[in-house]
């Protein structure tokens, strides 16, 4: 049986996520950007906090942990890397490091680029990402502290999951990424649709998020930075992967 997943709105546009192992009771949340609504889901769903996930240092991801932690007494996992600019930590994590929730093992995966301590967290058996503001809906994180090559191998890692695999990312910025990937594939079929999913989602005032990242391959142009068309159209038909990315990355900036 796979986890139960719930997708929390906080804040202006942050999304914090909770999972849940019926069998056994567990429950974590990913990230905590305030407390108030991820507490409001945990009660109407009576579930029981025991576990809290972070995946990167910024504010508006940890700034709720220790009055979680508080309240509930939850573990606080995150990354080793980040141990001295996080929360403290019950358990610090690498790479190599895995962990069960229930019974379920997740996968640890280190996608520095947003922030050089960035993790996400890989639940394979219910096919669940959650990869907060490394692979974003539509997008990716702004390069705060880490490379365009860093982040362009850090997304490689997440593009080779399962295509059926949910990417749960940290914010709802999905319609202004689609606006800018259109400006590089306007004739994108599986572009135009997901823009008028999304229209119409916000529209009734619905998450754009959690998506197969099999959407996301077929339409995020930071994943598409190999294809010859994205090369071409942003005037590198003879550039290397990197050199795309990073021109995508550069122009979203100005966007």
């Amino acid at each position: 049986m796979p986890l139960e997943l719930v997708t929390v709105p906080c804040l202006a546009d942050n999304y914090a996520y909770l999972i849940h192992d019926p069998e056994t009771g567990q429950t974590a949340v990913i990230d905590v950007p305030e407390v108030g609504p991820i507490l409001g889901a945990l009660n109407a769903h009576q579930w029981r906090l025991t576990d809290i996930l972070i995946t990167h240092h910024h504010d508006d991801h940890i700034q709720g942990v220790d009055t979680l932690r508080a309240q509930t007494g939850a573990m606080v996992l995150g990354a080793a890397a980040d141990a001295h600019r996080l929360p403290r930590l019950d358990l610090a994590l690498d790479e190599h490091a895995s962990f069960s929730l229930g019974r379920e093992m997740a996968r640890v995966i280190d996608v520095p680029g947003h922030t050089i301590g960035h993790i996400a967290f890989h639940f394979p058996d219910s096919h669940l990402c959650f990869t907060a503001d490394s692979l974003m809906a539509g997008g990716c994180g702004r390069l705060f502290e880490g490379s365009a090559r860093m982040m362009h191998a850090s997304l490689q890692k997440l593009a080779a999951l399962p295509p059926e695999t949910l990417i749960c990312s940290g914010h709802e910025y999905t319609a202004t990424n689609l606006r800018f990937a259109l400006t590089l594939e306007p004739n994108n079929p599986a572009l135009i649709s997901r823009i008028a999913d999304v229209a119409e989602k916000r529209a009734k005032g619905t998450p754009t998020v959690p998506v197969p990242l099999q959407i996301e391959l077929d339409t995020n142009p930071y994943l598409r930075a190999h294809l010859p068309a994205l090369k071409t159209a942003v005037g590198l038909p003879d550039a290397d992967d990197v050199t795309v990315f990073a021109e995508i990355r550069a122009r979203k900036d100005k966007f």
